[in-house]
């Protein structure tokens, strides 16, 4: 059997594994500790759900995370160190609100930073080299790039727990993210990472099956954390393993998840809102307002993530093939900010007719 048969076979395996650990865990969260994991805040700027949903997806992920980690070590003899540290300290930062502990915002910043801090210190994540050179050559420093790394983590991150409002919104455009990633990898015979972000999909692909178009469960914030940690860090060593790929290009394919924070964490200030707290004045959010006028709420829900998706599909996707040219791909970051602010204008204003 060929090395690629083994995988492959390790792969089916590994799928069939996880449908069971999200089926079993989404059955008994609900009867976890009196409903700990039940979300049945109704009333948040961010929710779109008039039932109690498990937000046990984080929880089914980060197992099923785990069973894959100890095929990883059987098949290459590795353990991924980084991806184990960092999964896990960013997986229990957003379970401290799953179980209802009272977090506040600045606290859940506070020990987000740490342990990023930590990991990035101590572990193997770096970024090796970027498109532009007076950044580039500032990535020999020690301080300089791990503050950085971590900026990167943090937009990625938070822009992965605030988009998760809606069935399928956040898990979709991480399956675009990580299939273009696999494609890349696959297309440069990176074929060992490319077996661990197919794993990944398996996961996404295993909740979305849970989650979309009726949420039998949610990510939750641990899960958000999770898989906006891993996208992060599979990013970065995307980058790093194929240095013909703009860097650029990257920051096209996480602009949707970077943007987002970065513009609403303006926008409020101007607004004289906290930059930390939640509103529902987010684009997607205000997206959503504009379809719930032809459709009923539970479709509303599902057909907002497609939507959005689908736009994110048709204007990055594209870029693809210019993934190796740094000037055009450099032209089309800043043209999507363009993009997203027109969007933005246009839905604000059709919000408030």
């Amino acid at each position: 059997m060929q090395p690629d048969s083994v995988e492959l076979s390790f792969l089916s395996i590994f799928a069939f594994i996880t449908f069971f650990i999200f089926l079993i865990v989404s059955k008994f969260s609900y009867k976890l500790n009196n409903g700990i994991l039940l979300d049945e805040d109704f009333v948040k700027p961010q929710a779109f759900h008039n039932e109690a949903t498990s937000r046990s997806g984080g929880t089914a992920s980060l197992i099923s995370l785990f069973v894959f980690f100890g095929i990883y070590y059987l098949l290459f003899s590795k353990i991924l160190y980084e991806y184990v540290f960092l999964c896990s300290s960013l997986f229990l930062v957003g379970y401290l609100d799953d179980i209802k502990m009272k977090v506040g915002p600045n606290l859940r910043l506070t020990l987000m930073i740490v342990f990023l801090i930590i990991c990035v210190i101590f572990l193997p994540i770096e970024i090796k080299y970027i498109d532009l050179i007076f950044i580039n050559s500032w990535l020999d420093n020690k301080i300089f790039s791990t503050i950085f790394i971590l900026l990167c983590f943090l937009f990625v991150i938070n822009g992965s727990n605030l988009i998760d409002g809606f069935n399928g919104l956040l898990t979709i455009n991480l399956i675009i993210i990580n299939s273009i990633l696999l494609f890349i990898n696959l297309n440069n015979n990176q074929l060992e990472f490319s077996f661990f972000l197919s794993a990944q999909l398996v996961i996404l692909i295993s909740f979305l099956l849970f989650n979309f178009p009726k949420a039998k469960m949610f990510l939750g914030d641990s899960g958000s954390y999770l898989f906006g940690s891993l996208v992060a860090l599979n990013t970065i060593v995307t980058n790093n393993l194929n240095s013909n790929v703009s860097s650029f290009f990257f920051c096209i394919l996480l602009f949707y998840l970077f943007f987002e924070v970065f513009f609403s964490f303006f926008r409020k200030i101007y607004q004289k809102k906290s930059p930390v707290l939640p509103d529902n004045k987010h684009l997607h959010m205000l997206s959503y307002n504009m379809i719930s006028r032809f459709f009923d709420t539970n479709s509303s829900n599902y057909i907002n993530s497609i939507a959005i998706n689908f736009v994110f599909s048709l204007l990055i996707i594209p870029s693809v093939f210019y993934a190796e040219n740094s000037i055009v791909c450099r032209y089309w970051f800043f043209s999507l900010i363009i993009v997203y602010l027109i969007f933005y204008i246009f839905l604000k204003k059709s919000d408030k007719v």
